[in-house]
């Protein structure tokens, strides 16, 4: 397998071009896959550590076949920090029983909770990396699209997720213009100026979309975009699902062990 390097810029800013297996995977098959791995994760209890180091495993192989590098899996998890934050003052207010660790009294409750979060947010967020850094957003939608999600979904995403571009682009330009004017708005008490530009900016994403819209109509539009192409799976394409069967196998021995 060959290792690409990340898009970087566009749509596609988390797609990280390459030539593996799960790049080549029908995005239908990926999705479905990471759905049921994500829910068997949700479903191991808190107390069964082995059965989530059997998913780390899994995980940790499904990115060794995407070819990704783990400095480039570790960067993303970055996003969830806030919320490592916060599980880790679960142990100092959490109720008792309370144990002693390092010279700390810390909460039993909040311990377990706290390792419930870490795990299985950390096991979620790099499911969705691996899936982001191996599926293009066309192909996303393509996937939804093939799996039965209303055409109308499918639709607004696409648009969201394009948009946000123009959006971004649009902001930047009028940042741009601002800073040529020689006003930078950074404190509270410049509120009035950052305050008008974004009313602006709305205002123009309004009207900018009615423009599409318009041409879109001229074109043909009758309020439902066309069915996505592109190769299909086949029936020997979704042996990935041995991957979250594997999971949801270990979640069911952890709650019949529990």
């Amino acid at each position: 397998m060959t290792q690409g390097h990340p898009g970087g810029h566009g749509l596609d800013g988390l797609y990280v071009a390459g030539d593996s297996p799960v790049h080549r995977m029908a995005p239908e098959v990926k999705i479905a896959a990471t759905v049921a791995y994500v829910f068997a994760v949700v479903a191991t209890p808190r107390e069964a550590l082995w059965a989530f180091g059997g998913h780390a495993a899994l995980l940790a192989g499904a990115v060794g076949l995407a070819g990704l590098p783990p400095a480039l899996v570790l960067r993303r998890l970055r996003i969830e920090v806030p919320f490592l934050l916060f599980a880790a003052f679960m142990p100092f207010t959490g109720a008792g029983p309370r144990v002693d660790v390092l010279g700390l009294s810390l909460s039993e409750p909040g311990l377990w909770s706290a390792w419930n979060i870490v795990a299985k947010g950390t096991l979620g967020v790099t499911a969705s990396i691996v899936l982001a850094a191996t599926t293009s957003v066309a192909d996303l939608l393509r996937g939804l699209d093939r799996l039965h999600v209303p055409r109308v979904i499918t639709a607004i995403a696409g648009f969201m997720v394009r948009y946000l571009g123009i959006v971004a682009g649009e902001g930047r330009r009028m940042h741009v213009a601002r800073q040529s004017r020689g006003y930078d708005p950074r404190w509270l008490w410049q509120a009035r100026g950052i305050a008008a530009s974004a009313g602006t900016l709305f205002v123009r994403s309004y009207e900018r979309g009615e423009r599409v819209y318009l041409a879109m109509l001229s074109r043909g539009y009758d309020g439902t975009m066309p069915a996505l192409e592109g190769r299909r799976a086949s029936a020997s394409g979704w042996w990935p699902v041995a991957f979250p069967l594997a999971a949801w196998a270990l979640a069911a021995a952890a709650l019949v062990a529990a």
